[in-house]
C-alpha cells in the first residue's frame, strides 16, 4: 500500500496549510464567562488545540479583540494568549469584525480564500463576519466545538443560519486530521498526536503511537 503523491496544497479543495487562514475573534473574559452552550474549559481546550494546529501546519492566524483600547474590555485571556505569542491583536469597536478596516485588510493580506473562523459569541461575533465573508466569495469553515453562544439555542440557531448561507461546520478533530491527511507526513506526526493529548482527546491515540513507533 502506498499513498498517492501530495496534491497541490494551494489548489486542494480540502484545507491545507497553504490555502487557509485561521481567524480568532474575541476570546476575552466577559465573552468566555457568558458561554452557556458548552463546557467552558472544553471550549478553551479546543480553541487552544485549533491554534496549535494552525501553528503546526503553518496556517496564518488573524487575531482580533473588541474594546480593549477603549478600556471597556481586556485582552485575550492568558490561557489562550500564551498560545498566540508574536501574533498581533487587531482591536475593534465593531461587533461585526468585517466592518473594521484593519481586520478585513489583515484577512485579505494573507491571500487565502479558505477562512477558518472561531469567535465568541456564535450568534454575533461569529455570525456577522461569516455572512459578510461568504457574500464576498470566501469559503468559510466554522470550528463548531471551539466556538460558543450565550445559550445552546443561540449557538445552534446561529450555526444553522450560517450553514444555510453556505458556511461549512467542522470540528477540532476533523481540522487536525484534514491538515495532517497522511501518517506518511512524518515531520508533523508527533505534533499531530500531541494535539489530541492536549485537547483531552483519546480516540485513536494509542493506535497513533503504535503506528508511529513502527515506522
Amino acid at each position: 500500500m502506498s499513498s498517492l503523491p501530495i496534491r497541490d496544497t494551494k489548489a486542494d479543495h480540502l484545507l491545507t496549510g497553504d490555502n487557509s487562514v485561521l481567524i480568532i475573534i474575541d476570546y476575552q473574559a466577559p465573552q468566555i464567562n457568558s458561554i452557556a452552550s458548552m463546557d467552558r474549559q472544553l471550549l478553551i481546550n479546543n480553541i487552544n488545540g485549533t491554534i496549535e494546529a494552525a501553528k503546526l501546519y503553518n496556517v496564518p492566524i488573524v487575531l482580533s479583540t473588541v474594546n480593549v483600547n477603549s478600556g471597556l474590555n481586556h485582552e485575550t485571556i492568558p490561557q489562550i494568549k500564551k498560545h498566540l505569542e508574536g501574533i498581533p491583536s487587531i482591536d475593534r469597536t465593531s461587533i461585526n469584525s468585517w466592518e473594521d478596516r484593519e481586520f478585513v485588510e489583515a484577512v485579505k493580506a494573507t491571500g487565502r480564500k479558505k477562512l477558518i473562523f472561531t469567535a465568541l459569541w456564535t450568534e454575533a461575533c461569529l455570525a456577522f463576519p461569516v455572512l459578510d465573508a461568504l457574500k464576498e466569495g470566501y469559503e468559510v469553515y466554522m470550528v463548531v466545538d471551539a466556538v460558543g453562544g450565550t445559550s445552546k439555542v443561540a449557538h445552534d440557531t446561529a450555526i444553522k443560519r450560517l450553514e444555510n448561507a453556505g458556511a461549512v461546520p467542522i470540528s477540532t478533530v476533523q481540522l487536525f486530521c484534514e491538515l495532517q491527511r497522511d501518517w506518511k507526513r512524518t515531520e508533523t506526526v508527533p505534533g499531530f498526536l500531541k494535539l489530541f493529548i492536549e485537547t483531552g482527546g483519546t480516540a485513536g491515540i494509542q493506535f497513533g503511537f503504535d503506528s508511529a513507533s513502527k515506522k
